[in-house]
């Protein structure tokens, strides 16, 4: 790479993250907790990838995809799953116009940049899996016709982990489809004060600072952070090791290595680097393989055993330098 692409590359990156910045100061006005789960958020956007948020009723899950969503400029739609809802639901169906008498596709609303899909796991999997094409596919396909999801398309789905009555256990071939799970706990004393005094009288009110162009910008830039080769066999490295794992039965997949590896290059863009360190894999990784790893009976009753795995894996898998030619 010249001088003069390196100052461009920089200079990109400079207003990139000032971009992000910008993004996140707006959405910090109506969502008040961990900035831990707002950085999830940024790196799941810039990674093109999906969220799935769990917490407790009351921890702020819906307020943070909506202002997220509000914040983004980008086309949002909110869909509350509920035992009832069906696959057209969500994905539209073709209805009769009486008038002329020809048949007319009536969206539904999957056909958006921002899918809120709140209390997901409230759904039947035959409803849950509508969403599968969308996810991988960024398509759609309605009798027999398919249809390009608008970009950026990304879907934000809430789930309570705790309350089971009336739910349905998401397949693994779903979860599989979320890049990142953002796992939501009770706020701060401190933040839970602010909480109060700031929707103790009017909610704020948020403003776009972002549109669907700026989003696809950005996530063009992180697409193209710099990997050195030994980080790729780091990340094989890691998830490798999570199928060996005694109380795994079922561990991290191809596409959870890549997810890995995407989710650390928009994690350097937030930082502000062109390029990606083991530190950034080391990150990301908690939040992109513990929710997909699937336990053996005696591990599974567990509520943390995911997360100690893969705190055992990065602490047993070690990052080794490759030596390069002169």
């Amino acid at each position: 790479m010249s001088a003069a692409q390196s100052a461009v590359a920089t200079n990109e990156i400079a207003a990139a993250k000032e971009r992000i910045e910008e993004l996140r100061r707006e959405v910090s006005r109506a969502y008040i907790g961990s900035p831990k789960s707002l950085d999830l958020m940024l790196v799941a956007l810039l990674a093109r990838g999906h969220v799935l948020l769990e917490g407790v009723p009351g921890v702020a899950k819906t307020t943070l995809v909506k202002a997220f969503a509000v914040a983004l400029g980008c086309n949002a739609r909110r869909i509350q799953f509920t035992p009832d809802l069906l696959p057209a639901d969500i994905t539209g169906t073709y209805v009769l116009s009486p008038k002329d008498g020809t048949f007319t596709l009536r969206a539904g609303p999957i056909f958006a940049n921002i899918v809120l899909a709140d209390e997901i796991n409230r759904a039947p999997a035959k409803t849950q899996s509508a969403l599968l094409e969308a996810m991988q596919e960024r398509q759609v396909t309605i009798e027999g016709d398919r249809f390009e999801l608008p970009g950026p398309f990304l879907v934000l789905a809430t789930q309570n982990p705790i309350d089971l009555e009336g739910t349905y256990p998401l397949p693994e071939a779903q979860i599989d489809r979320f890049l990142i799970r953002v796992a939501m706990g009770y706020p701060q004393a401190r933040e839970e004060a602010q909480m109060v005094k700031t929707y103790g009288s009017e909610a704020p009110t948020l403003r776009p600072v972002l549109s669907p162009q700026d989003v696809t910008a950005l996530q063009a830039i992180a697409s193209r952070i710099h990997v050195e080769e030994d980080l790729f066999d780091y990340a094989v490295g890691i998830t490798a090791f999570t199928r060996t794992h005694p109380r795994v039965a079922l561990g991290a997949s191809p596409r959870a290595t890549l997810g890995t590896v995407v989710a650390a290059k928009a994690l350097a863009l937030l930082s502000g680097r062109a390029f990606v360190t083991p530190d950034d894999l080391r990150a990301v990784a908690p939040a992109v393989l513990a929710h997909r790893l699937v336990l053996t009976a005696d591990a599974e009753g567990d509520s943390r055993a995911r997360t100690h795995i893969v705190e055992e894996t990065l602490a047993k898998v070690a990052y080794r330098r490759g030596v390069r030619a002169l």
